[in-house]
């Protein structure tokens, strides 16, 4: 099951459940000032992600739309986010993450050879 990057704000709602944000912030061991900016729809760094994602008692790999690898399953694939800034165009962004993703199909391509 995929969750939507999109819900991290409204988990962390929840999970506050009216507790204040210092509180909560205190637990997860982030500032409140960037618990509140996640809770508001910013993007965490990866580290404040890790984090959250813990004191939500979330896999991370839910959000990120990946499975436990097991046995001869594809490798999971990469997915791009960008952060809201406006300082990269949507069609640079978007053409950014495609470079990504053919990057790695070139690289999974080549361990295939490799392997044979």
């Amino acid at each position: 099951m995929s969750i939507p990057i999109e819900e991290l704000g409204r988990l962390i709602a929840v999970k506050r459940d009216g507790r204040g944000v210092r509180a909560a912030a205190m637990d997860v061991g982030i500032s409140p000032a960037t618990l509140s900016r996640v809770e508001n729809g910013n993007m965490p760094d990866l580290v404040t992600f890790a984090k959250i994602c813990k004191w939500l008692d979330l896999d991370p790999r839910e959000f990120l739309g990946l499975e436990a690898r097991n046995g001869d399953q594809e490798p999971p694939q990469a997915v791009a986010h960008f952060r809201k800034k406006k300082t990269v165009s949507q069609d640079t962004a978007a053409a950014l993450g495609e470079l990504i993703l053919a990057s790695q199909r070139a690289l999974q391509a080549r361990a295939k050879l490799m392997n044979r």
